[in-house]
């Protein structure tokens, strides 16, 4: 009895020590969590001041920050990023200085020798010194706010994010650097690159022209006319003409040493160009596909790829990054005033992209004119999207083909040009690697760029025999790479221009000077104004394929007349001002149907969601706001009506040669499908239990149509161009393409396709879902994880990984629909690949942020970001907004200072002086 006593309360003593140790490493880790939380109220002085600046934050924890002078606004604005968001600049310029390797160890030595090679933070020193005077100074306030941030957070990296803690345990002894101008610059590269659109076009249709005849490949790149969807302006709308009288000369095409021989508004590529017997293209002369000579090459192309996918997506990449805007006059909406909406579709990642911000000088004039809010960057001062006093904008991307291949006859340290070698432009890196010996890589160039074939050594027998004639001595060629996210550029110059613009000449005037990424510009002012403007840099070249458009294929390097001849003019560039619809739809699709204008590209959206928004706002009168809200939200399918006809005709039995009859199982599926209204709710109801099914159909149809003969990296991701070559091949029931290759001694033709898609599908989801439709659930399938750029991949452990990523969430739509959450087809089981499974649906990009601006009472807009406004796990607005997102709800948006002083949750003073080395109270 006394034993069991003495047991009981050893037992008890040991309970009582374990829930101690528990309740202690809480506290700790708690503490840990919480030291990097930001002060956002009481007082904080900080060094450099003039006078004291007010931030006010809402429920939301968004900061509009009140100012006296320009200096003090931006200073003020990097050290409350760097409160809210400093892991999250810290991490993004190691990726865009080449030097992530530091920061996380070898797992970034492949992003590093890419980045290095095309070398960003080179390009961005070289910017800052053609920025205007204003602009560098609005850099180096906002670089002194943050190294104020940083200095009064002292040597523990922890005091300044969780992030540090972790990576401290592989990386030791890691040091903050002072943050620059030129750091802010480098970001607007990886925006560049995430956003530029056709070099994945133009490399995987020269890897694909080794495999396919040209009418098989024509099926999958198929043109924007043929969809019968409207370009952004019509004929009448197009307005081309010069720059407003006040406006300048485009200043980044000045910057960027080329304006001036930018003559020709139209290419030359308008005509095939006719290239000389030792360099043109020569159809013929392509290796046959399937032979060795046209897998070795191939092979290359693809390694030149690996190489540049290397890169991490810092804002977006593949299927669905795109974005819808538009804006209504104000004879159209029920305020009598214009509205104005955008929603940006980007890679779903936590932190969020945007950082909602507020700037404000409290006495407007021409030394301090900054009255604006919006979605900016953390790291980059400055609105990129929203409202000031007076206008509106919002951007979608214009999508232009700014990027070419070129391939070079190297022979030691030269390259071929015009007949004559000339030296390589040699410059040797040094890449340091926490707890690694340091890499060396020699970074290689010629007149049109870096040679990318360099960065994986695999990559270097590219282009062997596939699209230029060769002399028997010369069968192999280096690749480099001309993009103009690599030209010195003033597009920051654009930034604050737009933020201070008060009408349309103004606004057409900060345009010019954005040079990269090209966005399509739409606007609208307070005083019942719209338009639109594309800008950026357009090159000028010649096409070295005849009857191709320019950059469709790489181009010989040793020819000049392939060179660029300079950049199309900002005043030749489409744009309209008050169109007589009343209206204005941007959404990737073909900017105008005009012949005669500057060569854009030919690798559109293909105009799905742009028609299905312009078709509502045709519907409706009178536009209310919460009727834009709504817009946003649609999950009307464009393309499915075409594709269930097509299903709903297949005869499913009996089957003629044995007289089985029609199998009941597969029959319910296809009958769902009758009856459906087109929309994909993430839910168990009749429309969302019929696109769950549909949505399965789609993969299976894709993966037997075109998977079974593509590349692995390149297959059918499920996005417009497929969904265009579909409607092509329903009407040829015989293309080849509808032959699965997997299935050898059988060739199919479209019927026999369509019934095995209807089939599996039915199983995949009874696999994945259960027997009964009953169970289904579009949002089971369609999920998106909101993931951490750094800690949140595979690759961490998932203990890691939960700390800092958030998810999975149901969410409606889908790819090519005006609700954009994304998903790629392709997604295999990488040890099954003929198996499709629920990663398969997970959803890769979405709309990063939503806004509905009122230009009739701007307090009145609406905005939602799509994670929360810190960066900082755990704090109350890391993931604050995710659920309103998810839900399609917005918040208001106050901007007038009544407004915000209105909502204000939390008030933080920054006065002048401070010493920095200790950290503020919390």
């Amino acid at each position: 009895m006394q034993r069991a006593r003495v047991i009981r309360r050893v037992g008890l003593g040991v309970v009582i020590l374990v829930v101690l140790v528990v309740v202690l490493a809480l506290v700790a880790v708690t503490g840990i969590v919480r030291q990097s939380f930001p002060q956002t109220a009481g007082t904080i002085p900080l060094n450099g001041l003039g006078a004291d600046v007010t931030v006010v934050r809402d429920a939301q924890g968004t900061p509009q920050i009140y100012a006296d002078s320009t200096d003090d606004l931006f200073r003020a604005q990097g050290f409350v990023a760097a409160q809210d968001r400093f892991f999250e600049m810290d991490f993004r310029r190691h990726v865009t200085a080449g030097r992530l390797s530091e920061l996380v160890g070898k797992q970034g030595l492949n992003t590093d020798k890419v980045i290095r090679t095309l070398g960003w933070r080179d390009v961005a020193q070289q910017e800052l010194p053609l920025l205007a005077p204003s602009t560098r100074q609005y850099l180096n306030a906002y670089a002194d706010g943050v190294n104020d941030y940083i200095h009064r957070s002292g040597s523990d990296t922890g005091n300044m994010g969780l992030e540090y803690v972790v990576l401290g345990f592989q990386v030791k002894d890691y040091t903050v650097e002072d943050w620059s101008a030129v750091d802010s610059l480098a970001w607007l590269k990886a925006m560049a690159w995430d956003l530029r659109s056709n070099y994945n076009d133009e490399l995987s249709r020269a890897r694909l022209g080794t495999l396919f005849p040209a009418d098989q490949l024509k099926i999958i790149y198929p043109d924007f006319a043929a969809t019968g969807h409207d370009p952004i302006l019509s004929a009448s709308d197009w307005q081309p003409g010069a720059l407003p009288a006040a406006s300048a000369v485009p200043s980044a095409l000045r910057a960027a040493a080329g304006a001036g021989a930018a003559t020709p508004a139209a290419t030359p590529a308008a005509t095939p160009a006719s290239a000389p017997a030792s360099a043109a293209v020569d159809p013929a002369v392509r290796p046959t596909p399937g032979s060795a000579t046209a897998v070795a090459e191939q092979s290359a192309l693809a390694n030149v790829q690996a190489a540049l996918d290397a890169i991490p997506a810092t804002v977006g990449r593949g299927e669905g990054i795109g974005s819808n805007s538009w804006v209504v006059a104000g004879s159209h909406t029920t305020t009598g005033k214009p509205l104005l909406a955008n929603d940006p579709h980007l890679t779903a990642s936590l932190p969020g992209i945007w950082y909602q911000t507020g700037l404000h000088c409290r006495s407007v004039s021409t030394s301090c004119p900054f009255d604006v809010s919006g979605f900016s960057f953390a790291g980059l001062p400055g609105i990129v999207i929203g409202h000031n006093n007076a206008i509106a904008w919002g951007f979608t991307n214009l999508g232009p083909d700014v990027s070419d291949f070129y391939l070079e006859k190297i022979t030691d340290q030269t390259y071929l040009r015009d007949g004559k070698q000339v030296p390589l432009d040699v410059k040797q890196e040094t890449i340091k690697v926490a707890g690694e010996p340091d890499v060396p890589l020699t970074v290689r160039r010629t007149v049109h760029g870096p040679i990318v074939s360099d960065v994986i050594a695999s990559a270097d027998r590219v282009g062997r025999k596939a699209l230029v004639r060769l002399t028997p001595q010369q069968d192999t060629y280096a690749v480099s790479l001309s993009w103009t996210g690599i030209v010195p550029s003033t597009t920051a110059d654009a930034i604050f221009a737009l933020d201070a613009a008060q009408d349309f000449p103004q606004f057409r005037a900060a345009a010019a000077k954005f040079a990269v990424p090209a966005q399509n510009l739409i606007y609208a002012d307070t005083a019942g104004h719209i338009g639109y403007q594309a800008p950026g840099l357009i090159p000028i070249r010649a096409t070295s394929v005849p009857n191709t458009p320019p950059g469709y294929w790489p181009a010989p390097g040793w020819d000049s007349q392939y060179d660029w001849k300079g950049y199309v003019p900002f005043a030749q560039l489409p744009w309209t001002y008050d169109p007589p619809e009343g209206y204005i739809v941007t959404a990737n699709q073909q900017v105008t149907a005009v012949r005669g204008g500057p060569f854009l590209t030919t690798d559109w959206d293909l105009g799905y969601r742009a028609q299905r928004i312009k078709d509502l706002l045709k519907a409706t009168p009178k536009v209310s706001p919460d009727q834009m809200r709504q817009i946003q939200l649609d999950t009307q399918n464009g393309f499915a009506p075409a594709l269930v006809k097509a299903l709903a005709a297949i005869n499913l039995g009996p089957d003629s040669e044995t007289s089985a009859p029609a199998d009941d199982f597969t029959v319910q599926g296809q009958r769902l499908l009758s009856d459906w209204d087109f929309t994909e709710p993430a839910d168990k109801s009749k429309a969302g239990i019929r696109a769950t099914y549909f949505n399965a159909v789609w993969v299976r149809l894709l993966q037997y149509t075109f998977d079974d003969e593509l590349p692995t990296d390149l297959q059918a991701d499920g996005g417009s161009r497929w969904m265009v070559a579909i409607l092509a091949l329903l009407k040829q029931p015989n293309n080849p393409w509808w032959d699965d290759k997997q299935t050898p001694g059988v060739v199919e033709g479209r019927d026999e396709i369509l019934k095995k898609a209807l089939v599996n599908a039915r199983l995949d989801l009874t696999q994945h879902l259960g027997k009964d439709p009953v169970t289904w659930n579009w949002g089971a399938l369609h999920q998106v994880t909101l993931t951490h750029q750094a800690l949140g991949g595979d690759g961490v452990p998932g203990i890691v990984r939960d700390i800092f990523n958030r998810g999975p969430i149901g969410v409606p739509g889908g790819s090519s629909i005006v609700n954009a959450n994304s998903y790629n087809a392709a997604a295999r089981n990488p040890d099954s690949p003929r198996e499709i499974g629920t990663d398969t649906f997970a959803v890769t990009s979405a709309p990063s942020m939503r806004m509905v601006v009122d230009l009739g009472d701007l307090d009145a807009s609406r905005w939602v970001n799509q994670t929360g406004n810190s960066g900082h796990p755990y704090d109350a607005h890391y993931i604050d907004q995710a659920d309103a997102w998810a839900a399609g709800e917005t918040f208001p948006w106050p901007s007038t200072q009544a407004a915000v002083e209105a909502s204000a949750e939390e008030t933080l003073i920054l006065t002048p002086g401070g010493s920095p080395g200790t950290l503020p109270s919390r």
